[in-house]
C-alpha cells in the first residue's frame, strides 16, 4: 500500500488556473488523476499509463495536462481554462488493476485523501 498526498487544491474564478501535486510518483506504475463532485459519482480525469499512454476525459481535454516529474517523485495536474463544473475534489490513484482502465474509478489500488477545487463563475 502506498501513501499518495495530493496538494494543490483551491478557489478560483472560472477562467483561472490551478496546478495539482501528487507525491509519491511511482516509478512503473500507471498513476491518474479522478475527482468527485457532490452526489455524483467518482471520474477519471486523466491518466498516466506505466508505458508513457496519456489519456483524458472529453471534458478536459485541451485544458487539463497530466505530467510527472520523476527528479521530484511527483504527478501533477495542470488545469487551464477552469469552469464552474470542475468543481470537485480531486483524487490521485496509483497502481491499475489488472485488466483495469486507466481511467475506471474502480480500477487503482492506491489512493490518495484527495484535494477540493472550487470554481466560481
Amino acid at each position: 500500500q502506498v501513501q499518495l498526498v495530493e496538494s494543490g487544491g483551491g478557489s478560483v474564478q472560472a477562467g483561472g488556473s490551478l496546478r495539482l501535486s501528487c507525491a509519491p510518483s511511482i516509478s512503473g506504475y500507471s498513476m491518474a488523476w479522478f475527482r468527485q463532485a457532490p452526489g455524483k459519482e467518482r471520474e477519471g480525469v486523466a491518466a498516466f499509463g506505466s508505458i508513457g499512454v496519456i489519456v483524458y476525459a472529453d471534458s478536459v481535454k485541451g485544458r487539463f495536462t497530466i505530467s510527472k516529474d520523476n527528479a521530484k517523485n511527483t504527478l501533477y495536474l495542470q488545469m487551464n481554462n477552469l469552469k464552474p463544473e470542475d468543481t470537485a475534489m480531486y483524487y490521485c490513484a496509483a497502481g491499475l488493476k489488472a485488466r483495469g482502465g486507466l481511467l475506471g474509478p474502480l480500477d487503482y489500488i492506491n489512493w490518495g485523501q484527495g484535494t477540493q477545487v472550487t470554481v466560481s463563475s
